[in-house]
């Protein structure tokens, strides 16, 4: 509250600022054609002057400059009509009268008696609720505070960037990557979706970083989809159209194609192809492979989940791929897939406790 208040009566003084000075310049106006003023400044014009062709010591020009200011001030003065004056007066009483009237009717129709909920209590209040109907920007502020508990916590970084580029916001996700490859550089999850980052920074482009992030990432996972598709789409991108194409054929005949999430993989990645092929380059509208329609703009992170699941689909004793799984598809909100996963690994470790427990875990949305 004492905040609002601070802020209004700064406001106020601006205005009452603003109104005096554009009084004061009215008047200034109307004293420009008074031949007094004009002596005073072609006298601060002559040692300018004086002082530019180093006629004039440069000690005496400050001293100089505000003498002839001095008088020159002196002078406006004396050419104030006096109605001028009474107008200052009264742009000032209604200066200062405008945050007395604004409180009058704050209280009369506001709240004062309200009390004010801190950023921290909102927070908690968000992380105490049902977080799967929050929105983007508080799942992130969630997921913001969390990574500040946990700053060696990859996973929350993961999880925070995933978020990030879902609600459109390429540049926090790559500081939130970048924190995590140093965190946990051995995932190769980490280093795609911080390729992914900076393709949609560069609007669309893989550009030298996103190549370097896609490069790690296929050193710690050579099937990893993401990085193979936009390594691929950068040699189209630079010309090189046959290799590029091989590359995404190559990766098409390594899609499974018996899930829906990996039909819908393939028949956007098919459909990209033709159109490459028919205009012998990447067209200006051609967008990256979407598994499915009505989801934030998150192709390159549903990429990644669909790699992850293609890879796990023919490497199945991977306790950590499907902990990893189960997480994505519990941040993108897919409910359905996040329990086919879980279930399908649970049978899978049914003997091992630690992984059921972290599996049981990962269904859990962050708090």
């Amino acid at each position: 509250m004492f905040a609002f208040w601070i802020a209004a009566a700064a406001l106020s003084a601006a205005v009452g600022w603003l109104v005096l000075n554009g009084s004061r310049a009215a008047t200034v106006r109307a004293g420009e054609d008074d031949p007094t003023l004009a002596v005073h400044r072609r006298q601060l014009d002559e040692i300018d002057d004086l002082a530019a062709r180093g006629l004039l010591p440069e000690g005496e020009v400050r001293s100089a400059r505000a003498e002839a200011g001095r008088r020159l001030l002196a002078a406006a003065d004396t050419v104030v009509a006096p109605e001028s004056a009474a107008g200052r007066r009264l742009a000032l009483a209604a200066a200062l009268a405008a945050p007395v009237l604004a409180l009058g009717v704050y209280f009369v129709v506001g709240a004062p008696d309200q009390k004010d909920q801190p950023y921290s209590a909102r927070l908690a209040d968000w992380r105490s609720g049902d977080l799967e109907n929050l929105d983007m920007p508080r799942l992130a502020a969630i997921l913001r505070a969390i990574t500040l508990e946990r700053p060696n916590d990859a996973e929350a970084y993961y999880k925070l960037a995933s978020v990030e580029l879902g609600q459109g916001d390429a540049i926090a996700a790559g500081t939130a990557l970048r924190r995590a490859v140093n965190i946990a550089p051995e995932r190769a999850d980490l280093w795609a979706l911080l390729g992914e980052s900076f393709v949609v920074q560069a609007e669309g482009r893989v550009d030298g970083d996103a190549r370097a992030a896609f490069t790690e990432a296929l050193k710690r996972d050579a099937t990893n989809v993401s990085a193979r598709y936009f390594l691929s789409r950068a040699e189209i991108q630079d010309g090189r159209v046959a290799e590029g194409l091989a590359g995404w054929r190559a990766l098409l005949a390594d899609l499974p194609s018996a899930r829906p999430s990996e039909q819908a993989v393939r028949a956007a990645l098919t459909a990209e192809i033709a159109a490459v092929e028919k205009a012998g380059a990447l067209p200006t509208t051609t967008p990256a492979p979407q598994p499915q329609p009505g989801v934030p703009d998150d192709a390159a992170i549903r990429g990644m989940v669909d790699g992850l699941a293609a890879r796990l689909e023919t490497e199945p004793n991977d306790p950590e791929g499907w902990v990893r799984l189960v997480r994505a598809w519990t941040v993108l909100g897919e409910t359905g897939k996040r329990d086919a996963a879980r279930d399908r690994a649970r049978g899978l470790f049914k003997d091992n406790p630690q992984v059921l427990q972290a599996l049981d875990q990962a269904t859990e949305a962050p708090r």
